[in-house]
């Protein structure tokens, strides 16, 4: 199913932890992640006497989206109050799916969707008001985003906890309210609210500062494939904060993150891979990961100086392995 980022324009950077490179001390800044999509039910098969299938849903599930536009259409003609249905047509033109990508129809359809009480319309409303960046919007998108939340929204109660660390003209970061927000969007199934949780917990803003329950909001996170939550959770695995030190488990989780272009992934396994700490010793995988983290901006005259003498060989091996990588 295609969908859109929940929160676009509020991955704040809060000014936490530095970057450092001492041998045993990788640490990493802070950043809010995006929160991955909230997916509503699959459609149940129906039981009987029980309520026919999604047809509308079940077809944008699966890409029909045509199929979705028409079956929506029809249900909102058939009932002018049918929320789900408005919500799935603000979908489908928001993303210009199979009409012309229409923002002005697809906010329509979701506020009469909201009006009518649809938590996903209310989330999804709050976000494309967000985005024109004016301040009575971004009232009425908290506005939003708490009746959601009151419904158990989880990108909801997450976008909550980015708001109350922004803070605004009138009020300063909570960072009390926003852990708060993000443990209840972790109960309801928002793994980056569990990453920001466990930042939170790591570092004591808003929290007690306890590094064991922190490694353990961290490592869901991790498991649930956040990539922000997977390097927090291999810099605390390789150091032995809050969890037994695992070398080689932490260099294993770099690598995921580093596959998925994180730069900060990338630089530390660039590092491991250095000293042997976790992997093997060895210049060209060195050579290979500071390339991609350099070529996002992350500068290292430790890692320049230790593969500025390649041989020849290696620096091939270096160039075929960049050229699969960028193909993955």
């Amino acid at each position: 199913m295609r969908r859109r980022w929940l929160f676009p324009a509020l991955a704040a950077a809060l000014p936490l932890a530095g970057p450092a490179f001492a041998e045993d001390d990788f640490s990493a800044p802070f950043t809010l992640s995006h929160p991955r999509p909230v997916e509503p039910d699959a459609p149940l098969p129906p039981t009987p006497g029980g309520p026919a299938p999604d047809i509308a849903f079940g077809a944008f599930q699966r890409g029909y989206y045509l199929t979705a536009f028409r079956e929506a259409t029809k249900r909102v003609a058939d009932n002018p109050k049918d929320a789900p249905a408005m919500t799935l047509l603000g979908e489908i033109y928001r993303d210009g799916l199979v009409v012309r990508q229409d923002l002005v129809e697809a906010a329509r359809w979701y506020r009469l969707a909201a009006g009518l009480g649809d938590k996903n319309a209310q989330f999804q409303l709050g976000v494309m008001l967000l985005e024109d960046g004016e301040a009575k919007d971004k009232v009425v998108a908290r506005g939003l985003f708490e009746k959601a939340a009151a419904q158990g929204h989880a990108g909801a109660l997450y976008n909550l906890g980015v708001l109350a660390i922004q803070g605004d003209d009138s009020a300063k970061p909570d960072f009390a309210k926003a852990a708060d927000y993000f443990k209840r969007a972790a109960d309801a199934g928002d793994d980056n609210g569990a990453y920001s949780y466990g930042v939170l917990l790591r570092d004591g803003k808003g929290v007690p500062l306890d590094t064991a329950l922190a490694a353990a909001w961290l490592k869901r996170a991790a498991d649930g494939g956040i990539i922000a939550g997977q390097v927090e959770y291999a810099i605390m695995l390789f150091n032995g904060i809050g969890v037994e030190r695992d070398e080689t488990g932490a260099a294993k989780i770099f690598k995921l993150a580093a596959a998925r272009k994180n730069p900060i992934a990338q630089n530390r396994l660039a590092h491991l891979y250095l000293i042997g700490r976790g992997v093997p010793q060895d210049i060209v995988q060195v050579a290979l990961w500071h390339s991609f983290a350099k070529a996002a901006g992350i500068e290292d005259a430790e890692l320049d100086a230790a593969i500025a003498h390649l041989t020849p060989d290696q620096a091939k091996q270096v160039r075929e392995l960049e050229r699969k990588q960028m193909e993955f």
